[in-house]
C-alpha cells in the first residue's frame, strides 16, 4: 500500500469516527499518524524531484507570495506593483514558473512572488501543487488575490495551505517537549485543559516519544496539539485583496461584503483593488508594509552624516545587536556603544547598548573600539 492510499484511508477513518470523549484519544492517534504520513510523503516528493524546483532564491528585505486561483489577476497585480515584466524574468521551477518582482516601498525592497494558481488537491500534488506550496512556505507574508466574483475561492485556498502545514495568522502552540531517559511521559499545564492526558500521551507516543516532559501553556484541541509536536509547520501572516472591483457597480458591493462575512472575512480588513486600472494599490502597499513589520533605521556614518536614502531595514522588535549582525563585518566584535536619536530614544543621541530595541526611523550611530 502506497503513502497516498494510507493517507486517504486515515482521512476516511477520521471523517467516519464520531468525536466524543470516548473516541478522543483514538482520533488523536489517527491524526498524529496522518500528520506523520503526510510529512513522509512530502519528503519523498521533494527527494524524487532531485532537490530542485522546491525553492526560489530570496532577495530583498522580505518576501510576499501572491496566492490565488488562475485568472484571479495575480500577474496583472504583480506588474502593477513592481513593473516585473521590464525588470525581471522567471525562476525556472520544475514545470512551473514563479514570477518574481521587486516592490520598492519606503526604502524597502520587497520581493513579490506570483506563484502559479493553486487548485484543489494541490497539497496532494495535483497540478504541481507541492512545488507551489513549498514556495509559499518560505514567504514572510501571504496575500490572497480573490476575484470580486469568486470570494468562495478563499476557503479552498486556505484549506490547501493548511493541509501543507501552513498556519496563517497564528502563533506557534505553546507546547514544549523535553526528552528524558525514563519514567514515561508526564504532562504539566498552566491551564485547565479540555484534552485529557491519555489523548496527549497517545499523540506523543505516535510521534515516537517514550519518555518526555510535556509542558502546555494554552488551551488547545487535537489539531493544535499535533501542530505543537510536528516540526514542519510554518506560521505566516496573511492579507486578503479583492481584485477586479472596476467590473462591479456600487450596488453590488453589499453582496461582496456579505460573501466575505460568509467566509469569516471582515470586509473592513479586506483591500479592494483593481490591478488592471491600478486602483487601491496604495492601500495594498501600506497594508503589506504594516503586516511585514519592517522598520527603517537611518545610519549615521562617520564623516558622511546620516544616510536617509538607503535605510537599514529591520523588523519590529529588533535591537542594536540585530543591526550590527545585519551590517556584518566587525560591527559586533568591535562594538563599544551606540547612539540613537528618534522614536525609541529618550533623548537625542541617547547612548545605548546592544539590547536596545529600535523603532521605525531611528537614527543610529555605532561607535566601535579601535
Amino acid at each position: 500500500m502506497g503513502l497516498e492510499e494510507d493517507i486517504r484511508e486515515l482521512e476516511e477513518e477520521i471523517a467516519e469516527t464520531p468525536y466524543n470523549k470516548s473516541t478522543e484519544a483514538h482520533i488523536g492517534r489517527l491524526k498524529a499518524k496522518l500528520a506523520e504520513k503526510k510529512e513522509e510523503l512530502e519528503k519523498k516528493q521533494s527527494s524524487s524531484g532531485g532537490g530542485q524546483g522546491y525553492a526560489v532564491e530570496k532577495h530583498g528585505d522580505a518576501t510576499v507570495a501572491l496566492v490565488g486561483f488562475p485568472s484571479a489577476g495575480k500577474s496583472t497585480l504583480l506588474n502593477a506593483l513592481t513593473n516585473a515584466d521590464s525588470e525581471t524574468g522567471s525562476y525556472e521551477f520544475t514545470t512551473l514558473d514563479v514570477n518574481p518582482g521587486m516592490l520598492q516601498y519606503r526604502g524597502a525592497n520587497i520581493q513579490m512572488l506570483d506563484v502559479p494558481g493553486l487548485i484543489e488537491g494541490a497539497a496532494g500534488g495535483r497540478g504541481g501543487g507541492q512545488e507551489v506550496l513549498s514556495v509559499v512556505r518560505t514567504a514572510d507574508l501571504v496575500v490572497f488575490v480573490l476575484s470580486v466574483f469568486e470570494i468562495q475561492q478563499y476557503e479552498r485556498l486556505h484549506e490547501e495551505l493548511y493541509k501543507n502545514g501552513i498556519r496563517l495568522d497564528q502563533q506557534p502552540p505553546r507546547v514544549s517537549i523535553r526528552k528524558k531517559h525514563k519514567d514515561g511521559i508526564s504532562v504539566t499545564s498552566s491551564v485547565d485543559l479540555d484534552l485529557d492526558e491519555e489523548t496527549i500521551t497517545d499523540v506523543l507516543r505516535e510521534r515516537g516519544y517514550v519518555n518526555a516532559d510535556v509542558t502546555i501553556g494554552e488551551q488547545l484541541d487535537i489539531d493544535r496539539l499535533i501542530d505543537g509536536v510536528m516540526a514542519n509547520r510554518v506560521y505566516i501572516p496573511s492579507l486578503v485583496s479583492v481584485n477586479k472591483v472596476d467590473l462591479i457597480e456600487r450596488d453590488y458591493l453589499p453582496t461582496v461584503e456579505g460573501d466575505l462575512r460568509e467566509h469569516n472575512l471582515d470586509p473592513e480588513e479586506a483591500i479592494f483593488i483593481s490591478a488592471e486600472e491600478e486602483k487601491g494599490l496604495d492601500s495594498l502597499r501600506e497594508a503589506i508594509w504594516a503586516e511585514l513589520g519592517l522598520i527603517r533605521i537611518y545610519m549615521d556614518k562617520p564623516g558622511r552624516g546620516v544616510d536617509y536614502e538607503e535605510p537599514l531595514m529591520l523588523r519590529e522588535g529588533d535591537t542594536v545587536e540585530d543591526a550590527c549582525e545585519k551590517l556584518g563585518g566587525e560591527f559586533t566584535e568591535r562594538f563599544r556603544f551606540a547612539r540613537v536619536t528618534g522614536p525609541s530614544a529618550k533623548h537625542d543621541e541617547q547612548q545605548v547598548g546592544m539590547g536596545h530595541e529600535l523603532a521605525d526611523e531611528d537614527v543610529l550611530r555605532i561607535v566601535r573600539r579601535k
